[in-house]
């Protein structure tokens, strides 16, 4: 039987894997701002991740709240970055 000092090492390393993963998948984000995405895709992936977002919040994940949140952000840049070229 686990102690409740073992189970709350157990969810602090699981929590500290979400969180480099999201760094890891925000720098990669960063990384691809060289081109500007097809407004269509950018419309859905900010719709998408709106609707995660508040999935994640409801759960009460901040490590996915804050990863969907920021995927709507860069979503929402794309797309005024593709109307400021037309």
């Amino acid at each position: 039987m686990e102690t409740d000092l073992s189970i709350y090492l157990h969810i602090s390393e699981v929590y500290i894997l979400g969180l480099v993963g999201m760094v890891l998948i925000i720098l990669g984000w960063l990384a691809s701002f060289r081109t500007i995405p097809d407004v269509k895709l950018s419309l859905l992936y900010a719709s998408g991740s709106i609707l995660l977002s508040l999935y994640a919040l409801s759960l009460g994940d901040l490590v996915f709240t804050i990863l969907n949140i920021a995927a709507t952000i860069i979503a929402v840049v794309n797309i005024f970055r593709w109307v400021r070229k037309r």
